[in-house]
């Protein structure tokens, strides 16, 4: 704790944070996909996040997007003077959950939702099974890369990272802007330090895919971080999704795929799975 110093003071997130950070935020019922430690971690840059300790002593993020300050609170709010404080100093408060929406209106606070940013939850059995008329198009292009290829799956270990980083440089090449490619680099290459976990998927002995994320919401949902593939594979990203899920262990009661960013495309694709709801998110404002 003493790594992370009183408001207003701030540090830079570093991995010496990861065994207070990561023990608070993994029993969050929530399941809001930021408030992981391999996320803020990963994230790190994107958002300027820095930790601080408020008053009260629950911590808190700070972060810039685009040079307009925010805060988020994982847990509990405060007490309303240190909201005060942070409203005061802050733009905006991201990452607000159901539960703070409520209080923070009565508070007389406004909020707003943030649908860009809602994250896509799935039940682990319909992205494993496949089953029924809604899922017959995914089932179809599975069965196409299976008939097209051999193919092997793999946990994704130490000695497969050097191939799943090959997988993702291939895919940058393909790509006009860089994404989150820093991120999932930087993920792969500490995914032991930061306890993630994930499968790699080869065709003959080419590297074509990989999925990688952890356990959140107190134990009973999955979070994949980043699912990446090479091109010229009919078939193979349906083809990761339901492998990984198929092999999730059943105490996961769902999936989390993350948020689309207002990206048509990447809205329609995570729709086209039928999404069992969100988890939903909400900006606050004074």
């Amino acid at each position: 704790m003493n790594l992370i110093p009183p408001y207003p003071a701030s540090s830079s997130i570093t991995l010496e944070h990861r065994p207070f950070v990561h023990d608070l935020l993994r029993t969050l019922p929530d399941g809001i996909s930021e408030f992981s430690f391999a996320n803020l971690y990963l994230f790190r840059h994107n958002h300027n996040y820095r930790l601080t300790t408020l008053a009260d002593g629950s911590f808190a993020i700070l972060g810039k997007d685009k040079n307009a300050p925010f805060f988020m609170i994982p847990q509990s709010l405060p007490d309303q003077s240190i909201l005060a404080l942070l409203f005061l100093e802050h733009t905006t408060m991201k990452c607000v959950s159901k539960k703070q929406k409520k209080s923070l209106e009565a508070l007389g606070y406004r909020t707003i939702e943030d649908r860009d940013n809602f994250d896509y939850l799935y039940r682990r059995e319909d992205l494993s099974d496949l089953r029924g008329r809604r899922y017959h198009k995914k089932r179809n292009l599975i069965k196409a890369f299976v008939k097209a290829h051999e193919f092997t799956a793999e946990p994704l270990l130490d000695e497969h990272i050097p191939a799943a980083i090959e997988i993702l440089d291939t895919w940058r090449r393909g790509q006009s802007e860089d994404g989150d490619y820093t991120a999932a680099r930087e993920g792969l290459e500490k995914s032991w330090e930061l306890q993630l976990c994930g499968g790699i998927y080869f065709v003959g002995n080419k590297p074509v895919g990989y999925s990688l994320g952890e356990e959140i919401a107190d134990g009973s949902s999955f979070v994949i971080h980043f699912e990446k593939g090479v091109p010229g594979y009919k078939g193979l990203f349906q083809f990761i999704n339901q492998s990984f899920a198929a092999i999730l262990p059943e105490f996961y009661q769902t999936i989390n795929r993350e948020q689309d960013l207002g990206d048509p495309g990447l809205r329609q694709a995570k729709h086209s799975y039928k999404p069992t709801g969100y988890v939903y998110k909400y900006r606050a404002f004074d």
